[in-house]
């Protein structure tokens, strides 16, 4: 995945809390860094850790009620949404295949 599943990540979270735009991806940003995950080379699975470990923390502390189900609710949302992601960038010889329809 590239850059597309922190955009959409962070957008959900904006229409989801009373973040704005600005405050929510600064807010992922800050818990990817925690993590120490690379936002333009973010995957689903690493995403869910992030949600499950870190996100519940960094919304209470900006004051989201029930900071915990919130992100359990927002990551079931981005990982059906993501499947529509497409990732044309890669140029692995896997995912080269993939997108030519050998794999």
């Amino acid at each position: 995945m590239t850059a597309q599943l922190f955009d959409l990540a962070a957008e959900k979270l904006e229409s989801s809390t009373d973040m704005d735009r600005l405050a929510a991806r600064g807010t992922l940003r800050i818990a990817l860094k925690e993590a120490g995950l690379d936002a333009d080379k973010l995957t689903v699975p690493q995403l869910r850790a992030v949600f499950e470990r870190l996100m519940p923390k960094e919304l209470d502390a900006r004051g989201v009620n029930d900071a915990t189900r919130t992100c359990q609710s927002l990551m079931d949302e981005i990982a059906r949404s993501a499947d529509s992601l497409d990732d044309d960038s890669s140029t692995s010889p896997d995912d080269v295949f993939k997108r030519l329809g050998g794999g």
